[in-house]
């Protein structure tokens, strides 16, 4: 059984028992947060696509750990103008644990 969920302006493929990354979800380490924004859910030979969410859907993971990802450097430069920009940006990140998935 798996489904797929929208959070922060993404979209992801879960399984009951999955580690992923997403963007940062307010909340403290090991509470649950539920996911209502459900846009597909698949079980078995069952597939239910949703316009554009499955009613009764809920997708429930557990907050693991909220940390910073790697560190992404944008350099912008103009040639012959001497012009060089160097500036750089860390996403927070919160690790979660899919705990069920419910229709």
């Amino acid at each position: 059984m798996y489904a797929i969920i929208k959070t922060g302006g993404k979209q992801y493929r879960v399984s009951e028992g999955d580690l992923l990354k997403v963007e940062k979800i307010d909340g403290e380490k090991g509470s649950v947060i539920s996911f209502n924004e459900v846009l597909m859910v698949s079980k078995d030979d069952d597939i239910r696509i949703g316009k554009p969410f499955v009613e009764g859907a809920v997708v429930l993971g557990e907050i693991v750990d909220n940390a910073k990802g790697p560190k992404i450097t944008i350099f912008k430069m103009k040639r012959r103008k001497g012009f060089r920009k160097k500036t750089g940006h860390r996403q927070t990140l919160t690790s979660l644990k899919i705990k069920e998935i419910s229709l």
